[in-house]
């Protein structure tokens, strides 16, 4: 619950700054619930498949991510969160540009980035095997493979506008995903979401320090598209 929204926190600033229209969003691997968390407007969500059935305001679309069933710049903004690492490295590629041919304004593309992510990663499965607990899906996943990197968008520089920061410090993290492996805990993290969002938004903000977890990259159109 806390992890989500230390990552999703920042992408909604993103998609909510001046002059950004985004009123049209689809989210790529958004699971049954992904930003509909925190973001009350429909928007669509398209993943593999879906555990539970999605609620509103999601529209769910079941599609890979290399192959989005969505003509071209079919939504103002596209969301990639906690994706790419998911991924064989050799087809991140091919999401991050399917995701662009699709987005129209902006995309945001967040990931746990680099060796010192996964490291830290490989500690919290070694922690659930100590506690004698079944490493949850994702993170069974993550192990996998090699984190992603921004070398994935140095490419883009020359065709679109690119900027970066860190999101979520190392140690922050790992205490979250700590605590969350408890169901006291996640009751608690639910409680203060729901009673002081803005207050949680701005403890997470204050932990958003280096050495980072996650890096979030956005990524714009240089010229407004006509459509």
């Amino acid at each position: 619950m806390l992890n989500w929204a230390a990552r999703y926190f920042p992408i909604l600033k993103v998609l909510r700054q001046p002059g950004a229209m985004c009123a049209t969003l689809l989210e790529v691997g958004s699971g049954s619930v992904g930003i509909g968390k925190f973001y009350r407007a429909p928007f669509v969500g398209c993943d593999l498949s879906f555990l539970f059935p999605p609620r509103a305001p999601m529209r769910p679309v079941i599609a890979t991510a290399t192959g989005l069933p969505f003509g071209d710049e079919s939504f103002d903004a596209v969301v990639v969160s906690d994706v790419l690492e998911h991924v064989p490295p050799e087809h991140r590629a091919a999401v991050i540009q399917e995701a662009l041919r699709v987005m129209r304004r902006v995309a945001v593309f967040a990931f746990p980035c680099g060796s010192q992510a996964f490291d830290y990663d490989r500690k919290l499965a070694e922690t659930y095997d100590r506690e004698q607990q079944i490493r949850p899906v994702w993170l069974q996943e993550h192990m996998q493979f090699s984190f992603p990197t921004e070398q994935l968008f140095e490419h883009l520089h020359r065709q679109w506008t690119v900027t970066t920061f860190g999101n979520e410090n190392l140690d922050v993290h790992y205490w979250i995903m700590r605590k969350e492996m408890h169901r006291l805990w996640n009751y608690v993290f639910a409680i203060m979401l729901a009673a002081l969002p803005g207050v949680v938004e701005y403890i997470l903000r204050r932990a958003d320090r280096e050495p980072y977890y996650r890096r979030i990259v956005v990524v714009r159109r240089r010229l407004a598209s006509t459509k």
